[in-house]
């Protein structure tokens, strides 16, 4: 009797253990679940709970709440638990890398472009990247793939499909153009020295694309990546420069040239090939063409006077070099924080910016801004829009109805985003649709 007393006085305080523990867990798992929500508010009331491009979407049906997709995302917030599922937070902020994706222990995970309320514009592509239009392939940020690791293999890809389909005996002088030298036009053009193609790489700027207009500390890599020609690069936290130099380096072993400040205006179908025409009257001919141009395609520009001015650019190119300068930012995007910050040590920094309170910024920026207006480090302008810009000041319009100010100014960085190359790929005759949440990528 004894003895069957004492197993059930054992079997009673494993109970209770047992159950002690789940109330903690229990416990635990609210006060994370509220700290979510509570995320997800300050996330609305910033404008930062939208997605804005490519980001995850979670079947609650088939999660499990492991967690693998927050640990797995380099970014901060992105994805949280409540109410034992997964959930986004600031969705505005994800860049598309798909490291959730893959983690996800249940393929509960999705990455869709676009929502029900905001589309997003994208040409048409099949699953082998080609348009509409046949012998013309799209990839990287055009097709939807921003993230430098997936522009990297859809521009592989997108040349290995073209090698398959390509019939040499045509009568243009190359097998291939390549339009856009960033990641995937890189990654293309590689490709297409591997082939012993034909073939010849255009950008309107200089090599990297958008990567090379990112500040200098820009960090643009988060994960591994196959480069065609050169294997696995792991550079994990890579800066712009160190991407850059990588390009150029396995560019001239491999003996490619990259022809810059060459903007393609035209690409028309002539006689079985393409004919494609640059901005300063060149012309070339293709049998297929490789569109890797990005989204935002050319600054977009505020259309005032005096912005002709040599003061006056829209990227940022080496910020150690300029110092002792009067310098306005126009934008509050995280380019221009990022800008203004890098150039806020040597020299003198006033932001304008449209609206009251800065808005989407990421986390680190958000809070590295505050920290720099705190200071007095940056000077910020909220309500004001620029009207005119002289070679000694800008002159500033406040949104309030005010008087306009006049700021000493000796060099002027505007970010107000870039105009989509629409117009561009409507005249090659290419087909736009609008994805309102279709999923880019998902398990089969």
């Amino acid at each position: 009797m004894e003895l069957l007393f004492e197993k059930f006085a054992a079997y009673s305080v494993a109970i209770l253990f047992c159950l002690i523990v789940v109330i903690i867990y229990l416990r635990k798992q609210k006060r994370d679940s509220k700290k979510v929500e509570e995320k997800i508010v300050k996330a609305k009331l910033e404008g930062m709970y939208e997605p804005v491009s490519l980001h995850p979407v979670v079947d609650e049906g088939s999660c499990i709440r492991t967690g693998a997709c927050i640990a797995a995302c380099p970014e901060k917030d992105i994805l949280g638990i409540r109410n034992g599922k997964a959930t986004t937070i600031n969705a505005s902020q994800c860049i598309g890398h798909g490291a959730c994706f893959h983690a996800c222990p249940t393929q509960a995970i999705t990455l869709c472009i676009g929502t029900e309320k905001r589309g997003v514009e994208l040409p048409h592509i099949d699953q082998n990247f080609e348009s509409n239009i046949p012998g013309i392939f799209i990839a990287g940020e055009l097709g939807g793939m921003g993230l430098i690791k997936n522009a990297v293999e859809q521009g592989r890809q997108s040349v290995e499909n073209i090698v398959k389909s390509l019939k040499k005996n045509h009568q243009a002088t190359y097998d291939l153009i390549i339009v856009g030298a960033g990641p995937a036009g890189i990654s293309g053009s590689l490709t297409a020295k591997k082939h012993q193609l034909r073939f010849l790489t255009l950008d309107q700027d200089t090599l990297g694309g958008t990567v090379f207009t990112f500040p200098r500390s820009k960090i643009v890599m988060t994960s591994a990546m196959d480069l065609p020609l050169y294997g696995k690069v792991k550079l994990y936290e890579t800066s712009k420069s160190e991407l850059l130099d990588l390009w150029k380096t396995v560019l001239k072993k491999n003996d490619i040239t990259i022809r810059e400040n060459s903007k393609v205006e035209a690409i028309l179908s002539e006689n079985g090939h393409f004919k494609i025409e640059t901005l300063s009257g060149e012309q070339f001919t293709a049998k297929t063409v490789l569109l890797s141009i990005g989204r935002r395609g050319t600054p977009r520009k505020l259309g005032i006077p005096g912005e002709t001015l040599e003061k006056v650019a829209y990227k940022l190119m080496e910020p150690e070099a300029i110092s002792g300068k009067a310098i306005m930012i126009v934008g509050g995007g995280d380019s221009a924080i990022e800008s203004a910050l890098s150039l806020a040590d040597q020299n003198d920094v006033t932001i304008s910016y449209r609206s009251e309170v800065f808005s989407r910024l990421k986390p680190k920026n958000n809070e590295k801004i505050n920290e720099a207006i705190s200071s007095g480090k940056i000077k910020v302008l909220f309500n004001t829009t620029p009207v005119k810009i002289d070679k000694e000041f800008v002159l500033l319009s406040p949104t309030t109805g005010s008087e306009e100010i006049k700021v000493k100014n000796d060099l002027i960085y505007i970010f107000a985003g870039g105009e989509l190359p629409t117009q561009f790929l409507k005249k090659v005759g290419l087909e736009i649709t609008k994805k309102f949440g279709e999923a880019i990528l998902k398990h089969k």
